[in-house]
């Protein structure tokens, strides 16, 4: 039997997921013969510490071990973050990449600017201007696209401080936010 479709793999974990404190971000599943794959992505307001992540996986994998939907079939387990490349879809991603960098597609233009404070319906963002900063309003209905930016030098304090600061639990150094595509725990089956 093969592994089961991501819809399965997502109605067994979701609850278990949301219980330990996360969001079920997506599921991937990859069918490649003897290499197939489950790929669980999970996040939180105050991120993910390998430790719980190799929790949730332990948990995860006792679930699936539990079930007969993946038969003898081998896979990989992998239960990671989204990765600092993941567009910015749902409030919580907004929230959550508060005090970073990003490139938000509108309609009739892209704004490059640090993510603020959102209201439910905007988003604060800080934009550098030859004057000095400025802080802009952006409707979330009118954002095609948004996805934060990989920065490669220390932010200015100032800009950070319009922006509202680091969520608490959220990575604040030059190379976390380089690095971080995630921690990742995997389990092969």
């Amino acid at each position: 039997m093969p592994v089961p479709s991501k819809e399965r793999v997502t109605e067994l974990i979701s609850d278990l997921v949301h219980r330990q404190g996360y969001d079920l971000e997506d599921v991937a599943v990859t069918l490649a013969g003897r290499h197939s794959a489950v790929r669980i992505m999970v996040d939180s307001d105050s991120g993910l510490q390998l430790d719980a992540v190799a929790q949730l996986s332990h948990k995860i994998s006792d679930v699936f071990d539990s079930i007969s939907d993946f038969g003898e079939s081998p896979y990989t387990l992998e239960v990671t973050s989204p990765g600092i490349d993941r567009p910015l879809t749902h409030e919580r991603h907004w929230r959550r990449a508060r005090g970073r960098k990003a490139r938000i597609d509108l309609a009739d233009e892209t704004v490059v600017g640090r993510i603020g404070e959102l209201d439910g319906e905007s988003v604060s963002v800080v934009i550098g201007s030859r004057t000095g900063l400025d802080i802009r309003r952006v409707q979330i209905r009118d954002v095609q696209k948004a996805v934060v930016q990989v920065e490669f030098s220390k932010p200015d304090p100032r800009e950070l401080e319009l922006a509202g600061g680091i969520p608490v639990g959220r990575a604040v150094s030059v190379e976390a936010e380089a690095s971080d595509d995630g921690e990742v725990e995997e389990l092969d089956k």
